[in-house]
């Protein structure tokens, strides 16, 4: 499988790659750039968060600690006193940082659930859905946010496949297979927790119609830059 450096150059790449031909066909500004590369680098390292070891599931999890953190002390700041206010941050952050990391780490598997294209719809429409309900983002941009995460999900799959191909002896490595895939095949039942979470997110998520009628007139300008060239 390919290392943490490749994986994080590679998805940056192809991020850059696609938000330039985004701003070129006016799908997006060039202010847009820099935040939506950083998505789809982001997206590049998701699929490790099921290694025990690995740097994306413990810069993952120590953020998700300093969340809540910062939603204890803006939730109880009013209502404790500043000791007790103090222990009820310092015990929210253990509890995240080391006991649902423990567990997290118990109930997961490497190349499991989280190396497939299931995955990558998941927290595509997980990035949408947190865009449009709790950071307001307009629908286009909501859905441009989600789309780039699960490219760069993609590009961590195409990888790991790469990397699985010995290309010197022209054979198959046996991890050949467990990175792009569908979904679990060894572990059907977390498969099918995670299309139910899948399948809410997607009915929770903004329409996607306004993405595809900006899309539309995208592939409409491409049309007509062609035809001028042809001229």
């Amino acid at each position: 499988m390919a290392n943490f450096n490749t994986h994080l150059s590679i998805a940056t790449a192809a991020s850059t790659g696609a938000a330039l031909v985004a701003v070129k066909v006016h799908l997006i500004h060039g202010a847009d750039l820099p935040w939506l590369i950083f998505l789809g680098s982001l997206g590049g390292l998701l699929p490790d968060i099921d290694a025990s070891n690995s740097r994306p599931v413990k810069l993952l999890f120590f953020v998700l600690a300093l969340l809540g953190v910062a939603a204890v002390l803006h939730e109880f700041k009013n209502s404790l006193e500043p000791y007790p206010l103090l222990l009820a941050a310092v015990g929210t952050y253990l509890l995240i940082r080391h006991g649902l990391f423990a567990l997290f780490n118990k109930l997961t598997e490497h190349r499991g659930v989280f190396h497939s294209l299931l995955a990558a719809l998941f927290f595509g429409l997980l990035m949408t859905c947190i865009s449009y309900r709790f950071l307001h983002w307009d629908t286009l941009h909501a859905w441009l946010n989600g789309l780039f995460m699960a490219l760069g999900f993609i590009v961590h799959l195409l990888l790991d496949e790469l990397y699985s191909v010995d290309l010197s002896n022209t054979r198959m490595k046996k991890s050949f297979g467990t990175a792009f895939k569908f979904f679990s095949y060894r572990n059907i039942p977390a498969s099918a927790l995670l299309t139910i979470c899948t399948l809410m997110l997607y009915w929770v998520s903004p329409s996607p119609l306004p993405l595809v009628k900006v899309w539309k007139a995208a592939q409409w300008n491409i049309y007509l830059t062609e035809v001028k060239l042809l001229k």
